[in-house]
């Protein structure tokens, strides 16, 4: 039992030797090679030879080496391989092609030894430049004429190049680098300011040595102005004295012509005219005095239609009264320097207003007047006042159309001295408020007066009541309990007997005659 344990034992120890020695063999029967190391040119130009050197300094004896230049990422395609019994450095010649751009390894292995382990070199990155050539401009949007709010794209073709960069041009200054997405130039909504001619410049170059430009042929974009919403007026036409008409104009302050516009009563159509300008005008018959509704103009360019603001079709005849008033400009000393008139009639949607002075009319601007018709039922005449504008004014109002008739306001004289003096009234108001102050002021004072005296009177006459009864109330008072000196007592006294004698002169006789007998009597011994 033992025995067979023995050599079980010894049977594994044996078979873990010879397997031993079986690995041992096996691997120093394989040898190992080093990494290899590529290296060459960065950069280089299409359709031109280069050299990649590969390089591999550790490898076996007696074995044939083969390196072989990849892509990284696909060692499906080879693009150079070199054989040789030695290794070391290694040249691969290499056509280049676009698809050689990127990076590339070598790969070093045994040629007849499968038993050795291929091994990969270091990454090398080799860019591939093709000089620009043939460059043109696509419009991508479609139009070359276009109104504004379109988006417009460009984009600039090349018929050979890569790695380039663009440059666009309008009307040969650099347009917004925001606008530039690679070969492309994009606006998204057009302005007027857009239009003009568009040229790309393509370029790039190889190891910053040689440098390689192309120009595009130019495109002209021609971005259209929406037509502006247009202003209407119209003015009135006498053909007789029977037929009447509104001469209207539709008016827009913007848009590239053609412009198409419309005239509509309400919502019924009149008449539309294409134009080359910004304008038209439309005859419309009439009935003075008559409420015909309201005008309106539509204006079209492309797809583009606004319309404007409605007015009414009514024309009222001038009619009276004519009526002027003035205001005026005070400088220093409160004198006046200029004056404006204004002249309006008590109706009329088409007047006419005309300024004279002493009988003459006045034109649109003199030496001191100015003549401004603000609004069609009002007009102005603006004065600087002085010698020469010294005179009689007034206005004459008359229909526009028809100037046989025509109303006149009253006549206003106006000169410096006049327009400085102080109005009647003025004057009597302020004398007469001044008046008014002095009388207040004499009234309140005469108040005072009495009211003082009526009160210092009554205080007097209670004083002597008071006077009266004060002796007589002071002669009753028991002043025994008091204990003050006796000088006091005795001038109090004292007082007390002149304050009698006061009171009766007839008693004067009787007393002295009792004085006398008092000192003629002995004085009682003590």
């Amino acid at each position: 039992m033992r025995g067979n344990k023995f050599s079980s034992r010894m049977f594994a120890s044996l078979f873990v030797i010879v397997l031993g020695l079986c690995y041992c063999s096996r691997a120093s029967s394989q040898a190992s090679l080093g990494l290899p190391r590529l290296f060459g040119p960065s950069e280089a130009l299409v359709k031109t030879a280069v050299e990649m050197n590969c390089e591999l300094l550790t490898f076996p004896e007696n074995e044939t080496i083969l390196l072989q230049l990849f892509r990284e990422v696909d060692r499906s395609r080879m693009f150079a391989e070199y054989t040789s019994l030695k290794g070391k450095e290694a040249t691969l010649p290499l056509y280049v092609r676009h698809f050689h751009e990127g990076n590339l390894v070598c790969v070093a292995s045994a040629q007849n030894n499968s038993l050795i382990e291929p091994t990969v070199s270091n990454i090398h990155y080799l860019k591939v430049i093709e000089p620009v050539e043939g460059a043109e401009i696509e419009v991508c949007s479609g139009l070359v004429n276009l109104f504004e709010g379109n988006r417009l794209e460009l984009r600039c073709k090349l018929k050979a190049g890569n790695h380039v960069s663009y440059k666009w041009l309008l009307n040969g200054r650099l347009v917004s680098q925001s606008l530039l997405h690679d070969d492309r130039l994009l606006i998204n909504r057009t302005t007027s300011q857009d239009s003009g001619s568009y040229r790309c410049v393509a370029s790039n170059s190889f190891n910053q040595t040689d440098f390689f430009t192309v120009n595009s042929t130019e495109v002209v974009i021609t971005v259209k102005d929406l037509v502006s919403e247009p202003d209407i007026s119209f003015s009135v036409l006498k053909e007789d004295i029977h037929n009447y008409f509104a001469v209207v104009s539709c008016r827009s302050t913007r848009g590239t012509p053609p412009v198409t516009f419309s005239l509509y009563n309400s919502t019924e159509f009149i008449a539309s005219v294409m134009t080359e300008e910004r304008f038209a005008t439309f005859k419309v018959p009439l009935v003075l005095g008559q409420d015909l509704g309201f005008l309106q103009c539509q204006a079209r360019n492309g797809d583009w239609v606004v319309y404007g603001e409605k007015i009414p079709l009514e024309v009222v005849p001038v009619g009276g009264p004519v009526t002027m008033r003035y205001t005026y400009d005070s400088g220093e000393n409160y004198a006046v320097i200029s004056i404006t008139i204004y002249c309006e009639a008590a109706k009329g949607t088409h007047a006419r207003y005309q300024w004279f002075l002493n009988g003459t009319l006045l034109h649109d601007r003199g030496s001191f007047y100015y003549v401004h018709h603000q609004h069609p039922e009002l007009a102005m005449l603006m004065l600087s006042v002085g010698d020469s504008s010294a005179g009689t004014y007034h206005c004459e109002v008359s229909d526009s159309f028809d100037n046989t008739t025509a109303i006149s306001s009253r006549r206003l004289y106006l000169d410096k001295h006049r327009l400085n003096r102080l109005p009647v009234w003025v004057v009597a108001v302020v004398f007469g408020s001044f008046t008014f102050l002095i009388l207040l002021v004499s009234v309140c004072c005469g108040i005072g007066v009495v009211f003082r005296r009526r009160h210092y009177g009554e205080k007097s006459l209670s004083d002597f009541e008071m006077e009266r009864i004060t002796p007589a109330y002071y002669g009753k008072l028991d002043l025994s309990h008091y204990n003050e000196d006796a000088d006091v007592v005795n001038a109090a006294r004292g007082g007390e007997v002149d304050q009698a004698s006061l009171v009766s002169v007839d008693e004067w006789p009787q007393i002295e005659e009792e004085k006398k007998t008092l000192e003629d009597e002995p004085a009682e011994e003590p």
